[in-house]
């Protein structure tokens, strides 16, 4: 009962599209998902704008802690990652964004034949479900709102190609992607402001170019959370093909010589692969159980008393994230702010209208406008930094929890890190934190980005149409004010994207440091895939969670090409 054709060891932003993608294309085959959390999440992962009410959440959340750098003046960042069906996608921001097209030609010059943009393009239009939601103004939200946009596929298919939608973006796919279906005029404001710079107004990052301003693209469907659990999970998980078992963790995988047989758990059980064993449990936990599996680095291995199966130095290496900086400003009296719309008999009326599927702030994503630049070059260049803008602020030192008066906070991260670290097991005990360090601003250029960042949220935030709503300067302060100042604010309160990856880098076999080929098998290693955020061989200039669901699909793609071929 504990044999499978397949086992796949996450169900993840990933594993939850390769579990679809599998149960449906291959009846013949067996398919069990192991995921270490629970199979449903709670009402906070449904309402958008409650997502932090999650990230404390032990049954939810893997509660990560990055290694104290002298860079961070002796800081350790919490990195919370996803721990039920859904992973991430359960309890992020909800952003969809893929990056840029030089991102995969970028992997594709490392090796990575079949990896670039226009090979990878496809797959993130089979997931999606671009939805062309009809906007309305915050004080005019009672007027309503079209989240059904696209029922009429015949319709929806002709103003696809009148509006070059179907070049880049997806209609048929699970995963609904949409518009806010309320605009906000200090995000307007913000927009504007950043236009008057040279940056273009444009409505779709995701198509022919990233640069620009205006609102953010999410994974919210009538006013509720769209994750892979939902989308890919959901309307398979009666397939009598497919075995879903939740809170299961895996404490490594079984080999017969150099070739993968299944996994054992952590109580002891022991599940078995016919064919392969595929893990997407997220670049932590992938890297994690393959170094207690006997694969990773010699030394390392050996230094726990473990049993060296498959030597592989780049298991654990190249790990990179984004780093998350931030400006908040005090806002005049009157100024429209979540801060104080979410706040009493205020917030019952929005909990109401989000009950009812009409627009409410409830269905904000925390990310609401974006501007994508060029730090150099504000008219030209491509943008190495990403710009969030929230008509809103929270409590310095706290967790998400909104200031009591009118704000905004203007953020961003480095679109293109150079600093990269590594992730490496503490013990042999699978629940022993795992070391885990980005050396965040650990590369000079990284440093010298994050004060030209900062210096653009203050320009954004005291001129043009949102000058005219700015007050004072809450964080860093007006006492801030040289570049070492600058830098120092940064390394003191710097927080992660949450867009951890890279730590089974995908590459030629001739790459000593690559961990997996473009065909994402284990190198040197049969029967064993990875198929998450992990095999990144650089972060994408966006947010992750779009690319590994792109990671996801074609990964899929390979495996049930492979079996029709055997």
């Amino acid at each position: 009962m504990d044999t499978f054709d397949y086992v796949i060891i996450g169900s993840g932003a990933a594993g939850a599209i390769v579990a679809n993608r599998l149960s449906n294309a291959l009846k013949e085959c067996s398919i069990c998902v192991l995921e270490a959390g629970p199979a449903m999440s709670n009402l906070y992962s449904r309402i958008p704008a409650a997502f932090s009410k999650n990230l404390q959440n032990k049954n939810l959340m893997w509660q990560f802690q990055s290694t104290p750098t002298d860079q961070l003046n002796g800081r350790s960042v919490y990195l919370p990652q996803g721990k039920l069906q859904g992973g991430s996608t359960s309890i992020n921001g909800l952003v969809y964004n893929r990056g840029q097209a030089a991102d995969y030609d970028h992997w594709q010059s490392l090796g990575n034949d079949g990896w670039g943009y226009r090979d990878v393009l496809p797959y993130f239009r089979r997931s999606e479900n671009r939805i062309a939601t009809v906007t309305v103004p915050d004080n005019d939200a009672d007027s309503g709102t079209d989240d059904t946009a696209n029922d009429d596929p015949a319709k929806d298919e002709i103003e696809a190609e009148s509006s070059g939608l179907s070049q880049y973006r997806g209609s048929y796919g699970p995963l609904h992607v949409s518009d806010p279906d309320v605009l906000h005029p200090v995000c307007d404001a913000f927009i504007d402001t950043v236009a008057a710079y040279g940056v273009p107004m444009h409505n779709d990052y995701n198509g022919a170019s990233q640069r620009g301003t205006g609102y953010y693209q999410r994974t919210i469907f009538k006013g509720k959370r769209v994750s892979t659990a939902t989308a890919f999970i959901e309307p398979v998980k009666n397939n009598t093909n497919l075995t879903l078992q939740s809170e299961v963790q895996v404490k490594r995988i079984l080999f017969e010589n150099k070739r993968a047989i299944g996994v054992e758990t952590v109580g002891g059980r022991k599940v078995f692969a016919k064919r392969e064993v595929i893990c997407s449990a997220g670049t932590v936990n992938t890297t994690r159980i393959l170094q207690l599996s006997g694969i990773g680095p010699g030394s390392l291995l050996q230094n726990f008393g473990l049993p060296v199966v498959h030597e592989l130095a780049g298991v654990g290496e190249n790990f990179q994230d984004h780093y998350f900086v931030r400006v908040a400003a005090r806002m005049k009296t009157g100024t429209p702010s979540l801060n104080l719309q979410s706040r009493g008999l205020g917030l019952i009326k929005q909990v109401l209208r989000w009950q009812l599927s009409k627009p409410s702030i409830l269905s904000y994503s925390p990310s609401i406008a974006y501007a994508f630049l060029n730090s150099s070059d504000l008219n030209d260049g491509t943008p190495d930094l990403q710009f969030v803008f929230t008509p809103g602020s929270y409590k310095p030192g706290k967790v998400y929890v909104l200031d009591n008066f009118a704000a905004a906070t203007c953020g961003f991260t480095q679109q293109r890190p150079e600093s990269t670290g590594y992730i490496r097991i503490s013990g042999t005990d699978p629940n022993d934190a795992p070391v885990v360090q980005p050396n965040y601003l650990e590369h000079e250029t990284d440093r010298l980005t994050v004060v030209r960042g900062l210096k653009l949220c203050r320009t954004f935030l005291q001129s043009g149409d949102l000058g005219d709503l700015y007050d004072t300067e809450e964080v860093p302060g007006s006492d801030v004010q040289s570049d070492d100042q600058l830098l120092q604010y940064a390394r003191e309160t710097g927080n992660t994207g949450y867009h951890l990856c890279g730590t089974c880098t995908m590459g030629p076999r001739s790459n000593p440091m690559t961990v997996v080929g473009p065909d994402l098998k284990v190198h040197g290693l049969e029967g064993l895939r990875v198929v998450d955020a992990s095999v990144m061989p650089r972060v994408t200039s966006s947010n992750t969670c779009a690319a590994s669901m792109m990671i996801g699909e074609k990964g899929a793609d390979m495996i049930i090409a492979d079996f029709s071929t055997r």
